[in-house]
């Protein structure tokens, strides 16, 4: 356990950091402030659309797990590509109208959403496989090839846009990567002996309910910055932006808790247990981010641009939202190891209540952030006391039935003072046959070899 965390740890770290050195150096040189909201927005949206992709990686992780036939798994990845390409199509003017930013920029933050399926599919075979080493080889990858391309074009003097078609263009080739190391994968595990595919127990419906549970995880996780732009002026949306990265750190860091724990959450036999060890880790992290964050918000205007002063005293809010959005990470993620995606329904009400206070009430960068900190808190700890309570009673039936068989079978020891395993197997002789007790010996009923036993 602890060297497979250490390698996806490793991996999603490299990946996470290449992702939020795109945003402080598009914040710090690139980019001013209402261009920096833009691209920020955009990334926040492709995320949004690309949730089919953590849906589809947990629910092939699982199948995998169960020995579900690939090309099964390969058909129902082909259904899902599809159905995000088509989504992004119908989704782009409806965010450049909901986030006020231009059409270009939606359909260019949108347009990778596919190749984000893409990708999930291939790490959940992975992780299904338990191949968490290549699995953090893979994480890191992916993380250079969609970072590099974006830097590039920033570099160039590309705008907002421009930087969000070159970070489809590097995840193009992050899935081609992906492709190339299941493939590698699984000619050497072809190489050993294994079980038998499954040619059921996957399908599309699956991948949505997995994506449901996940759709509102990210949401929770970017809905105050979608709306930031609706209900602030264009600087503070991007100063606001800038201090998101924050609630991003501290959200992102502890994925590798989710995803080497994920299956002993699929276990009933530990899954509460490893549900409450995965939370406590994922506490201690978000405890040391916050910390820290407050010790590095008088960095901020110095690092970056005093145009940020503002997020001196708030940057520790932004990163406890985002530890208190990892605990939820990991509570929704035992949903759908366990097949309970309707626990989703508890986050998916305290972020419709986020969005009636937003778009009501906050008019400031620090009510924005208090709003996110509040909801992240409720909806966190909301879902895992209903979760746990859940398995409790769920424990408790289990209980009351291995009771009721045990009752059971002593009962039917008594009717007759011998167990039923005696009675099923008492009497068999060498040949398979039933010897006859009507004859004191004990022997064959006759020459016949007829079977005279009353049993």
């Amino acid at each position: 356990m602890a060297g497979a965390l250490g390698w996806v740890a490793a991996g999603s770290m490299l990946a996470n950091a290449c992702a939020y050195l795109i945003h402080l150096a598009a914040s710090r040189w690139w980019l001013d402030t209402a261009d920096y909201g833009e691209f920020a927005v955009g990334m926040s949206a492709m995320l949004v659309l690309g949730v089919a992709a953590l849906g589809l990686q947990a629910v092939i992780a699982r199948a995998v797990v169960r020995h579900t036939d690939l090309r099964r798994i390969g058909r129902v990845t082909i259904l899902t590509t599809a159905s995000v390409t088509v989504l992004a199509v119908v989704a782009s003017p409806v965010l450049a109208v909901a986030a006020s930013v231009g059409v270009g920029t939606a359909a260019a933050a949108l347009s990778a959403a596919p190749m984000l399926v893409l990708i999930g599919a291939g790490e959940g075979v992975l992780q299904g496989h338990g191949s968490f080493r290549l699995l953090g080889w893979v994480l890191a990858t992916v993380g250079v090839l969609r970072t590099v391309p974006v830097i590039g074009a920033l570099t160039a003097g590309a705008g907002p846009a421009g930087a969000l078609v070159a970070g489809t263009v590097g995840s193009a080739v992050a899935a081609l990567a992906v492709f190339w190391a299941v493939r590698t994968e699984g000619r050497e595990r072809e190489a050993r002996p294994g079980v038998a595919p499954v040619p059921d127990g996957l399908d599309l419906l699956d991948v949505v309910r997995a994506s449901g549970v996940q759709l509102v995880l990210i949401i929770a996780a970017s809905v105050d910055l979608l709306l930031s732009r609706s209900v602030l002026s264009a600087g503070d949306a991007g100063i606001y932006a800038l201090g998101a990265i924050a609630t991003k750190v501290a959200f992102w860091l502890p994925q590798a808790v989710g995803v080497v724990f994920y299956p002993r959450l699929a276990d009933p036999a530990t899954s509460r247990r490893s549900l409450m060890h995965a939370v406590a880790v994922v506490a201690a992290i978000g405890v040391v981010l916050t910390a820290g964050a407050a010790l590095a918000g008088p960095l901020v205007p110095i690092l970056i641009r005093p145009d940020y002063a503002p997020l001196v005293g708030l940057l520790w809010l932004f990163a406890y939202t985002g530890a208190m959005l990892a605990a939820l990470q990991v509570a929704l993620l035992s949903a759908i190891a366990r097949s309970a995606t309707a626990l989703s329904a508890v986050t998916w009400a305290a972020v419709a209540a986020e969005v009636v206070v937003i778009l009501t009430v906050v008019h400031s960068i620090v009510t924005l952030a208090a709003t996110a900190a509040v909801t992240a808190t409720v909806a966190a700890v909301t879902t895992m006391l209903v979760g746990l309570r859940r398995d409790q009673v769920a424990d408790g039936r289990c209980t009351t039935d291995r009771r009721f068989a045990d009752r059971r079978v002593r009962d039917g020891r008594a009717s007759d003072g011998r167990s039923p395993d005696r009675r099923v197997r008492v009497g068999r002789s060498s040949h398979g046959r039933v010897p006859d007790r009507s004859h004191p010996t004990g022997g064959a009923a006759g020459a016949d070899g007829a079977d005279a036993t009353r049993d």
